[in-house]
């Protein structure tokens, strides 16, 4: 293998940018998903939660297959004038949003509830096995061949997961106020009412705003460093596989990435239950996202130097740390006013928006560990693997919130009648929103803290040593 760097343009704001817009063009759809696709399902099509969690836990079976098969395809794609991985920028741009688009079809509600379920299973397939893993793993592999400096990584990092944040906020804040409306449901009682096509709709606009981000992406962004495959036959996916179980590194960040998003996207998947039904207030869920938005900002503010001073993984120990002691103390005072909730939320986001800045950037010392103990550099495979991890990650929490909605009694064909839920099963809402995450938060700064290996002392030894190997 040999590696080399191409003479462009120095690294610089406009790939920042070009990756900022990459994720988010990936979050339009992946965080819609998250955000409304099971509230969507249970209160407008009449699905059960369990059933919707379990559609979403089986895709992962396939995403097993498509996720590791589209990371060898980029390790063994031919390098391009426009790269090794931007081209499928392009190639998959548009099949990725009209996926997304097909999922959130309210005129189908009247459909008899097996093919409505059958629906569902199809679509969501398509979009997340096929056109997303088609999408999001040249996308995230690409950040290791953009540079090859420690640094540049970090800021890449940085930059994607501020582009993961606008598209929350834009989802997070216009998607309640464009999707609820305020209905009598009788005894003068109002209740936020989630309606079918007005998803719908926005889901379609989001699909277009999506192709215009992963455009800019494509158009802004330089791959620099060329990987070339140096003959030797690569290892199968067996070996891979096996190599991965004895590489402390990837395992180790693998259940860290499960952890991280079982205990994130859950607390985001029920704040489409939180807010409409324990609250009664769509406003306060989209405010929330707004206070959300503050506390990542602050976390970008001062990610990259505290990571620079004392590790990636060493800050973002103590940051999970914080966020699970901020949702253990709502839990424990359960606020009756939503602005106190929400301002307790924004808090806990301050701790988690740390880690999720340098979180990307943890995944490219992998890459070098890995090339450092296998050998070989396989930006995609390594990635592949880690995006089936997240993608597990988010079927889990998919999983878990509809099987403990039904647990708690969720009735979602009142809900689709726009009745309110029981007073039981509001406070089982409430506990759920809050303590899956308190849990998750907790367990991975312990995984972080005691089993990954690159703490900051071996991150430096590696690009030393890569430096050396590499002969720069």
């Amino acid at each position: 293998m040999s590696k080399n760097t191409k003479a462009v343009r120095p690294f610089g704001m406009r790939d920042k940018m070009g990756y900022l817009f990459g994720d988010f063009g990936n979050d339009f759809t992946f965080i819609l998903s998250t955000m409304i696709l099971s509230k969507f399902y249970t209160d407008v099509m009449g699905v059960s939660a369990a059933v919707i969690g379990t559609i979403m836990m089986l895709a992962r079976f396939v995403d097993a297959v498509t996720d590791v098969t589209m990371g060898r395809i980029c390790d063994r794609s031919k390098v391009t004038p426009n790269g090794k991985f931007k081209p499928w920028i392009l190639r998959m741009c548009v099949p990725v949003a009209i996926a997304s688009f097909l999922m959130y079809q309210s005129g189908l509600a009247h459909l008899p509830t097996g093919v409505k379920i059958a629906y569902l299973a199809i679509t969501y397939i398509l979009w997340g096995s096929f056109c997303y893993t088609g999408i999001n793993i040249p996308y995230g592999s690409m950040a290791s061949a953009v540079s090859a400096d420690p640094g540049d990584r970090q800021s890449l990092s940085t930059f994607r997961t501020m582009g993961g944040m606008l598209a929350g906020m834009v989802i997070g804040i216009l998607l309640p106020l464009i999707a609820y409306e305020k209905v009598d449901v009788g005894g003068g009682v109002i209740k936020e009412t989630l309606i079918g096509s007005k998803v719908t709709l926005a889901a379609g606009i989001f699909s277009i705003l999506a192709i215009l981000c992963y455009l800019l992406c494509y158009k802004l962004i330089t791959e620099r460093v060329v990987v070339e495959s140096s003959g030797e036959k690569a290892p199968s996916v067996g070996q891979m596989i096996k190599s991965a179980f004895t590489n402390r590194a990837l395992i180790s960040i693998i259940v860290a990435s499960i952890v991280m998003l079982l205990a994130q996207l859950t607390m985001q998947n029920m704040a489409a239950y939180i807010y409409p039904d324990y609250y009664n207030s769509a406003a306060a869920q989209s405010a929330s996202t707004m206070l959300m938005m503050v506390g990542m900002i602050l976390a970008a503010i001062f990610a990259k130097p505290l990571a620079k001073k004392f590790g990636k993984a060493e800050v973002s120990v103590v940051s999970n740390i914080f966020a699970a002691g901020v949702m253990v103390i709502i839990w424990v005072i359960r606020p009756a006013n939503v602005w106190v909730y929400c301002g307790l939320q924004m808090l806990c986001w301050l701790g988690l928006g740390v880690f999720s800045m340098v979180s990307w950037a943890l995944i490219t010392d992998v890459i070098d560990y890995s090339e450092l103990k296998n050998g070989i550099r396989e930006d995609g495979s390594v990635y592949a693997m880690y995006s089936f991890a997240r993608k597990l990650g988010q079927a889990l929490a998919a999983g878990l919130s509809g099987w403990l909605l039904t647990a708690i009694g969720y009735n979602s064909e009142a809900a689709a009648a726009g009745q309110v839920q029981s007073t039981e099963v509001l406070a089982g809402i409430f506990n759920i929103s809050t303590l899956i995450p308190a849990l998750g938060f907790g367990l991975l700064a312990a995984v972080l803290w005691f089993w990954y290996p690159l703490h900051k002392k071996q991150v430096d030894a590696n690009v030393e040593a890569l430096k050396k190997k590499h002969g720069e």
